[in-house]
């Protein structure tokens, strides 16, 4: 009886055992399976921003175009004659009068001009008479310095003291000396010149001197190649 009871102890005994031993095993079952890894949330993506519309560029304005035959008169920054000047020395002056094409100020008063003294002769070495000869080369326009082709003015006087100006080139072109007569009297007016038939015409002065244009006498030149003008 004793030992019955001894083995049915004995089993209830090992029985609670291997329960025991089980119930931590799910124990880990279940924090494992509770600690395993929530889904990853999917990203939330951002609206893209809409591109800004391309920037349109400003249409450039057409070139103002100064024809061929437009008068520019210059007033001279230094004296230029026909003794105290050398073929091929520059002289620089202002642009006196503002030029507009189509309401456009293409040239506008003030404006920095260059020009070329072609020829000077003295008194005596020219058949006795005296000879100066002017071009004008460049105009300053918005900060350049633009070339210019015009036709060349000349003034001569004759050894009896006679006192011409000459457009060259001829035919109807305008060629304007403002200055001082020769050899002095700066502001005296020399006058308007006309080309006549064969480029010649002017006003005679008594005098038996050099030619000479003090500083601030005006002269206009005629182009001769149209001048194209483009705004910045």
């Amino acid at each position: 009886m004793r030992s019955r009871l001894a083995v049915l102890t004995l089993g209830l005994f090992l029985l609670f055992a291997l329960a025991c031993s089980k119930k931590p095993d799910q124990t880990a079952d279940t924090s494992t399976t509770n600690q395993a890894p929530a889904a990853a949330a999917p990203a939330q993506t951002q609206p893209a921003e809409p591109a800004p519309p391309p920037m349109r560029a400003e249409p450039k304005p057409e070139p103002v175009i100064v024809p061929a035959g437009t008068t520019i008169t210059v007033r001279l920054s230094q004296a230029v004659g026909s003794k105290i000047s050398q073929a091929g020395q520059t002289f620089s002056g202002t642009v006196a009068n503002s030029i507009a094409i189509g309401g456009r100020t293409a040239i506008p008063a003030g404006a920095t001009a260059t020009g070329t003294v072609v020829d000077a002769k003295p008194l005596g070495r020219f058949a006795g008479g005296a000879s100066l000869t002017l071009r004008l080369t460049s105009i300053n326009l918005r900060g350049s310095d633009r070339a210019v082709e015009t036709a060349a003015v000349t003034q001569t006087m004759k050894g009896k003291g006679k006192r011409t100006a000459v457009l060259a080139g001829g035919g109807a072109a305008v060629g304007a000396l403002i200055g001082g007569l020769a050899g002095g009297g700066k502001g005296a007016g020399i006058g308007a010149l006309a080309g006549g038939g064969a480029g010649t015409g002017g006003a005679a002065f008594t005098g038996n001197k050099d030619i000479v244009l003090p500083a601030e006498s005006a002269l206009s030149f005629s182009l001769e190649q149209p001048l194209e003008v483009r705004e910045r």
